[in-house]
């Protein structure tokens, strides 16, 4: 295989793991590492491990979606041009990266502390298995929630190896991040209404419709708001923190007057885009916090 061959290869395996996916979930997890050593600096050692099991996670989690979706994906004409329907990889190859990601996330739990070792099969078994929820349930953007809420409580027992009454202050950001996931879930998923409908799958927007899940969504990110302010209580945050909660709602505010029930054209936008910035922003304003 020539160079090239190998770095196309390459793309298309950082495409199928969705690593811009991974960046997408950090900043939430370097806000709790952040909440987990008030007054000073995380130790390098753990950052960099919390770092390899967050790709490790996010990469099987992902690589596993598309391996369980392959069929679907195929029948879906918004996905079938994605690497496993197209052919531009193989079903050995994504099984291979699946289970050398799932080994990298254990590894780098392992190399934490024993309670993150001993919890991390936990951990995939919800990222793994949130893949099969829409063949089941309308309840399946929940799932992708807890996948990624996991991780504020999965870094705080990675830098403390206890869960003491402190966890409060983690389980408080998961909550938040539960709700934000799962409001910007279901506004993807209107996109195929339609589609999961004939296909027998499950999503809110499946069972009540567009205009209903927008509500819904709308819902969760207001539930979004009220668990940072939560969170800003139990921290002790100050006015820096307050006016990156004031700029997510605000930026939320903005996702959803991008998105109607009668026009969802601008659905990318809302969705990597604007959610890109809100995580950033949140991070942002959560760190100068501590430092000030």
């Amino acid at each position: 295989m020539t160079m090239a061959s190998w770095s196309v290869k390459a793309r298309h395996y950082l495409e199928l793991g969705r690593f811009s996916h991974t960046l997408f979930a950090l900043p939430f997890a370097l806000m709790a590492l952040v909440l987990a050593t008030p007054g000073e600096w995380p130790a390098l050692r753990t950052t960099a491990w919390i770092l390899v099991c967050m790709v490790g996670a996010r990469t099987a989690a992902m690589a596993y979606n598309r391996l369980v979706d392959r069929d679907v994906d195929a029948r879906n004409p918004r996905t079938r041009g994605r690497h496993l329907p197209a052919g531009a990889v193989r079903v050995a190859e994504v099984v291979v990266l699946v289970v050398v990601s799932a080994a990298v996330f254990v590894v780098g739990a392992a190399a934490l502390n024993p309670l993150a070792l001993a919890l991390s099969p936990i951990v995939l078994v919800v990222l793994l298995g949130y893949s099969h929820l829409k063949r089941f349930t309308a309840l399946c953007h929940f799932g992708l929630g807890l996948a990624l809420g996991l991780a504020p409580l999965g870094v705080w027992i990675a830098v403390r190896g206890v869960v003491d009454a402190s966890a409060w202050i983690p389980a408080t950001l998961g909550l938040a991040v539960i709700c934000w996931v799962t409001g910007f879930d279901i506004l993807y998923a209107c996109q195929d209404v339609e589609f999961d409908r004939g296909a027998g799958l499950h999503s809110i927007p499946a069972r009540l419709g567009v205009a209903r899940s927008l509500w819904v969504a709308r819902s969760l990110h207001v539930a979004m708001i009220a668990a940072l302010i939560g969170l800003g209580v139990l921290t002790g945050s100050g006015p820096v923190y307050a006016c990156g909660v004031a700029l997510t709602a605000a930026l939320l505010v903005y996702e959803h007057r991008l998105v109607r029930a009668d026009d969802l054209s601008r659905i990318d936008v809302a969705f990597f885009t604007v959610n890109g910035c809100i995580s950033l922003l949140l991070c942002a304003f959560t760190i100068a916090e501590q430092l000030a």
